[in-house]
């Protein structure tokens, strides 16, 4: 990884310089972990669910309305 840092006069790092490349793997990487972390909650819960097709087809029926 080409990592590049932005300092202050000081040498401290205010900000980070990376190749798009690398921006766009880590922004996959951090949807996928939301996509996870929202899954592990869904299943915790004691909430009732419904089946994506079943929504789908609500969803259309309720638009026929």
């Amino acid at each position: 990884m080409e990592t590049q840092f932005i300092t202050d006069d000081k040498g401290k790092k205010q900000s980070v310089i990376l190749p798009i490349a690398e921006y766009e793997k880590l922004m996959e990487d951090l949807e996928e972990l939301e996509d996870i972390k929202l899954y592990d909650k869904v299943k915790a819960s004691n909430e009732e669910y419904v089946p994506f097709e079943e929504f789908l087809k609500n969803r259309k029926e309720k638009m026929n309305e």
